[in-house]
Formats: C-alpha cells, structure tokens, sequence
C-alpha cells in the first residue's frame, strides 16, 4: 500500500469521518492533488436519509474539493476506479459496507465463500492502489457478544475485515473522544 495509507478506527462519534476528511484536506492543500470519497452508506430510511444528506452538506463545507462515489457494496472496484498517485481515496466507512454484505436491507446475506472472495478482492486493490487509501470503520467488538447468529458473524467478520486492513496500512490510527492514538506507525 501507499506510504500516505492509513486505518482510522473508533466507536461511534469518536472523530474519525472529521479525522479523515482532514487527511484529504492535508492532501488537497497540495498542487495538483485530488481526492474522492467513497461513502458505503445507504438511506434505508428517512432518520438515516437525513443523516447522510447532513453529513453530505457537512463534508462539501469542510471538503469542498472532494469527489464524491456512492458505493455501498462494490468497493474494490471503486478503489481501482479512482486510486491514483495524486488522488487520495477516502473510504468511510467498512462497518456500513460490511453491513451491506452480510446484513442487506433488501435480499439474503452473503454465504461464506463469496464473502471470502469479496475480501480478498478488496485486499487486492488496496494492495494495487497507486495512491494513498484512508479508511474509516467503528471499532464495535470491546463490548458484549451478541445474542443473535447474524449479529455475532457480523461482529466476528467486522473483526477479521480490521485484522486484514491494519495488517495492510503502514498507518493505524484509533480515535477517542476526537484525539487521535496512534496504534501502527
């Protein structure tokens, strides 16, 4: 991966979107650079709508020279599309692509063997990827286990999916209460 890569993980409004749209902000205050976002999120209903089209007009004041890709499911062909020396890829958030995944709003999740192939395509692009790649994931898994099936492969997954992305990134990052940690330098 690009040196300039990086993992930033934490609970929920902890700071890491704000974190990352730093990165791309530090990122594109250099000539010629770009940045694009890849958003995994999708408006299942109106609370969630509303709270993308916030985050949206929240993003173009802070970002305002970002790009912006919906992508709620085919992420590593997102990364190969936009990933260039001069393009920072800024991926928020692999909870909510997971959640497409293994816990769709419309249709049954996906089995093992293509969810493994789903991962290993990803891994790949993020391997290939020109350009720097910053991605943006909740760190669920310091509570309680589960007590349904579905929720407890999605927290084991969600696991496995950070393991292989820390393992990637020259740079892990975990936030709390807006302070960055750093975990892998």
């Amino acid at each position: 991966m690009h040196p300039h890569s990086e993992f930033l993980l934490g609970g929920q409004r902890s700071g890491k979107s704000r974190c990352g749209e730093r990165r791309a902000a530090d990122w594109l205050a250099q000539p010629g650079h770009r940045a694009v976002l890849l958003a995994t999120a999708l408006g299942g209903d109106d609370e969630m709508r509303a709270r993308i089209r916030r985050h949206q007009a929240d993003r173009a004041e802070r970002v305002p020279a970002m790009a912006l890709d919906e992508v709620p499911r085919d992420l590593a062909d997102a990364v190969r599309r936009h990933s260039a020396p001069d393009c920072l890829v800024l991926v928020d958030c692999l909870t909510l692509w997971l959640t497409q995944w293994l816990m769709p709003l419309d249709g049954a999740p996906v089995d093992d063997t293509r969810w493994l192939a789903v991962l290993a395509d990803l891994d790949a692009a993020l391997l290939a990827a020109p350009g720097p790649v910053v991605l943006v994931s909740n760190e669920i898994g310091l509570g309680l286990s589960p007590m349904s099936r579905e929720a407890r492969r999605f927290v084991d997954e969600l696991g496995r999916l950070h393991q292989q992305v820390a393992a990637r990134c020259p740079r892990v990052t975990l936030l709390v209460a807006g302070i960055e940690m750093a975990v892998k330098r």
